[in-house]
């Protein structure tokens, strides 16, 4: 197996999907190790900061990539298996951002009253005990979290030359923020230009389901992610991810409730590939064993979550069992 490292410097990064020379040529089959910088560029690190002095707003969600797969064609499916998520540092920031949020005024949700106010969270990292820790700036209250590292940014270039900020998820992956995207899953994107042009980043130490208030605990992250290239199958219309216990499907746009139609078309296409199922069969059974997480509400595209626990369903090799075999590999990196 090839193992290729890289650490982009800050002139390196991607900003969108599309429109970006690749950084590096790869084969099908290729390790690579990476280094993800948070969503602020690095530049929120202390609870006086606000977002609106610190941050440059042309400057966040860098992505790490993007990575040309040698063979990877349009209408192809790109596998990428996260074999592991590393915070890279032993603290993580959060943040009220003015005309952001799904709680709060926005540009497109235009009203008379002020934004809310800024104010900066930082969640100190305790790897032992594997939690993070909020400290509330209202009240004397500290809670542990679980810390359930994650990527919010997976995508490869869309088609027709199109650029997309590194912000927006749509059908080529892009900014989902779903906690789904976690180590031991496979994600599953259709391939739109010669060499995909994968780019990942975005890294979570912990966000909710909805990413209320629009910044998870952000912050650096080692990955370590294997790639394959599945050809002479169906390409996913919209993101899929396979755990070992679940079919996740991923729809991204506005209003929320397109989000999850596409989820749940989503699903059904999937359904119909695994076993055979016409569109009203998988539908019937959708509609009976579906979880319906969201994902963000607070992107330039919300996005929803459709999933279906494998425990309930006959055994099936998704891609000719791709994901079972990326989990072996994955074991001896």
């Amino acid at each position: 197996m090839q193992v290729v490292e890289y650490r982009p410097e800050r002139h390196e990064y991607a900003w969108t999907f599309g429109g970006v020379a690749p950084t590096h040529r790869i084969t099908p089959g290729t390790c690579l190790k990476l280094w993800t910088e948070d969503a602020f560029s690095g530049r929120l690190t202390s609870t006086t900061h606000r977002a609106s002095e610190v941050l440059d707003m042309t400057e966040v969600n860098p992505q790490t990539g993007p990575f040309y797969v040698e063979g990877a064609e349009p209408g192809d499916t790109l596998a990428l298996h996260l074999a592991r998520l590393t915070p890279a540092r032993d603290w993580g920031a959060s943040s009220t951002i003015p005309f952001f949020g799904a709680l709060s005024v926005t540009d497109r949700t235009a009203l008379l009253h002020e934004p809310l106010p800024e104010r900066t969270w930082i969640y100190q990292l305790d790897r032992d005990r594997g939690v993070v820790r909020f400290e509330a700036q209202s009240i004397d209250l500290q809670l542990e979290l679980p810390c359930n590292p994650m990527l919010g940014t997976v995508g490869v270039a869309p088609p027709g030359r199109e650029v997309r900020s590194s912000l927006v998820p749509d059908v080529f992956g892009g900014n989902m923020d779903t906690p789904e995207m976690r180590a031991g899953v496979t994600c599953y994107l259709q391939v739109n230009v010669e060499g995909a042009l994968f780019s990942v980043g975005d890294g979570h130490y912990r966000q909710g389901e909805g990413e209320s208030c629009g910044t998870a605990v952000e912050g650096a992250m080692d990955v370590t992610l294997l790639v394959e290239l599945i050809k002479g199958q169906p390409a996913p219309a919209w993101p899929r991810i396979e755990s070992d216990t679940h079919y996740v499907v991923v729809g991204s746009s506005r209003p929320l409730e397109d989000a999850w139609r596409a989820s749940q078309i989503g699903m059904i296409a999937w359904l119909g590939e695994l076993y055979g199922l016409d569109r009203l069969d998988a539908y019937q059974l959708l509609t009976q064993a579906a979880e319906s997480p969201l994902a963000n509400v607070v992107d330039t595209n919300y996005s929803a979550v459709t999933k279906i626990a494998k425990s309930l369903l006959p055994d099936a090799a998704a891609y000719g069992g791709v994901h079972r075999h990326l989990r072996e590999q994955a074991r001896t990196v």
